[in-house]
């Protein structure tokens, strides 16, 4: 029988500003810790330390823009589209534009704090 997820829990998010995550899914919300489906808000200028996850992350950004700073530059990922980032690759999220980013995070295996690997 499907399970029906009737409302995220908010989360704590890094960064030098508040952003708001609701875990729809994943270790805190659901108990599942294949995989993490999460809704976030950034606001304009926010910015995240950078970190070297072991997981694969899909984001697909529904409003604004994500920017996703890497070992060899950067991508601006706008409304409608989406980036991978690789597990064990170095990235850094943030969204410097003046609407911030609205955006939808899967992870696999599920995000947690112990395999996000962020820089201090």
């Amino acid at each position: 029988m499907p399970t029906l997820v009737s409302a995220p829990t908010r989360i704590e998010a890094a960064g030098n500003k508040p952003k708001i995550i609701e875990e729809f899914i994943g270790r805190v919300n659901s108990g599942t810790a294949a995989v993490s489906v999460a809704r976030m808000k950034s606001p304009p200028g926010w910015l995240e330390p950078a970190q070297t996850p072991l997981f694969d992350e899909y984001t697909l950004v529904l409003n604004g823009m994500l920017r996703v700073t890497h070992s060899s530059g950067a991508i601006d990922v706008r409304a409608g589209q989406a980036v991978v980032a690789h597990k064990g690759e170095w990235v850094q999220y943030s969204s410097p534009g003046p609407e911030g980013a609205e955006y939808v995070a899967v992870c696999l295996p599920a995000f947690s704090p112990d395999t996000v690997r962020r820089e201090e």
